[in-house]
């Protein structure tokens, strides 16, 4: 991978183009997480340091290429400047005189936030008279939104063949991350995969299996794998059109030497309900009438000594209902497991998805671990091992 930072560009004097996800949940006009605004300040800040002068560029929601007042931008300014702490400029453009104008007139030490990209049609359709038109306005191009980079748009991949690029210290932070956990990480590599469907993960499990050394799998996932090997999971959320497909996963790794691990006991449950009764069973004697909700406490256990033993994890999807107790008590403790071992210095840890992060932030490990990414889509085509335009722009 060859990329360059900001520390191989010049940016004194320089107007930097600089590409962020501030696409922030907002509720009655006020910012409900700044979590994505606090990642970008640090890219601003080196900016600023180095005698740039940044000018942000960002989508938010889905306006379909034409403005819409509960869309603008402006109502992020007031986010924007408290969370990085430099003045804040907005302009009602993306492109055009007006933006000329804001960039010229803005004063020593602030940044200006440009309106929302997607209030062109060009954006989405990577345009190139919009990428023009926006690598017009600045000197070089700073793309800050890993979270972006799965989308061939105009401020994510088209300017960037049009400007000196460079990735901002997010996007650095991302790739470093992603590369040490699955280009060339250290091994024993153990990827944890779970969530609902087997279904959407086939391109994800495709390209770990001939790369790490164990995965454990969880959620509803693992009830298709234990239903493929005639293990009866009775109402559990379960994809049995897929037993064929899981039954080659199965033979897949075996042949790539590694080792699938499922659940040797689970939580089941009669109802999908919060503290609803409850019971610990073998993972092969689930009762007809109930559902298997979570991974059971020696299943954990299991999963605690191969984290125990790994150098490398990577965390991709919950082990069970996460999201009504008691079926979060897999996930947490193997969180917390895996932030310990961390913490201690004998595992490097990266997880993303938005799930995951949901997950290990209510367990209280997302602290510990050595990379979160906030990502989502693109985190997860990152592991698919799928090229993403908005990085691919900046290689070279």
């Amino acid at each position: 991978m060859s990329w360059k930072t900001l520390d191989d560009m010049s940016l004194g004097g320089k107007t930097v183009l600089t590409r962020v996800d501030i696409n922030v949940p907002v509720e009655n006009g006020r910012v409900t997480d700044a979590t994505r605004i606090e990642r970008i300040k640090p890219t601003i800040d080196d900016i600023l340091a180095a005698g740039g002068k940044p000018v942000l560029m960002a989508h938010f929601g889905r306006p379909g290429g034409k403005p819409e007042a509960e869309f603008s931008l402006e109502q992020l300014r007031e986010a924007v400047e408290t969370t990085i702490g430099h003045p804040v400029v907005f302009c009602e453009e993306t492109i055009g005189d007006k933006a000329k104008s804001a960039i010229e007139a803005l004063p020593a030490g602030a940044v200006l936030l440009l309106e929302n990209t997607r209030f062109n049609a060009g954006e989405t359709t990577n345009d190139g008279d919009f990428a023009a038109a926006l690598a017009d306005l600045g000197d070089i191009y700073c793309n800050d939104a890993f979270s972006t980079a799965h989308r061939a748009h105009a401020s994510t991949e088209g300017i960037a063949r049009l400007l000196p690029s460079c990735a901002g210290r997010l996007m650095q932070a991302e790739l470093s991350a992603l590369e040490a956990a699955l280009s060339k990480p250290e091994h024993p590599v153990v990827a944890v995969v779970g969530g609902a469907k087997v279904s959407t993960k086939l391109d994800l499990l495709g390209n770990l299996i001939p790369k790490v050394d164990q995965i454990v799998i969880g959620g509803g996932m693992a009830n298709t794998f234990l239903a493929a090997q005639g293990i009866d999971v009775g109402k559990s959320l379960c994809e049995h059109d897929l037993a064929d497909t899981a039954r080659d996963i199965m033979a897949r790794a075996k042949a790539a030497d590694c080792e699938l691990i499922l659940p040797v006991d689970v939580v089941v449950a009669w109802e999908f309900a919060a503290n609803t009764k409850s019971e610990t069973v073998a993972a092969n004697a689930c009762p007809a009438d109930a559902m298997i909700l979570d991974a059971g406490p020696q299943s954990v256990e299991e999963v605690g000594k191969i984290f125990a033993a790994a150098k490398t994890l990577v965390w991709n999807g919950p082990l069970g209902a996460f999201e009504i107790e008691p079926f979060n008590m897999a996930t947490d403790a193997a969180a917390l497991k895996a932030a310990e071992l961390t913490r201690a210095g004998s595992l490097r840890s990266v997880a993303g998805g938005g799930d995951t992060v949901a997950a290990l932030n209510n367990s209280g490990a997302a602290k510990d671990f050595s990379y979160i990414s906030t990502a989502g889509g693109a985190f997860l085509e990152w592991l698919e091992g799928k090229t993403l335009p908005g990085v691919a722009a900046l290689e070279g």
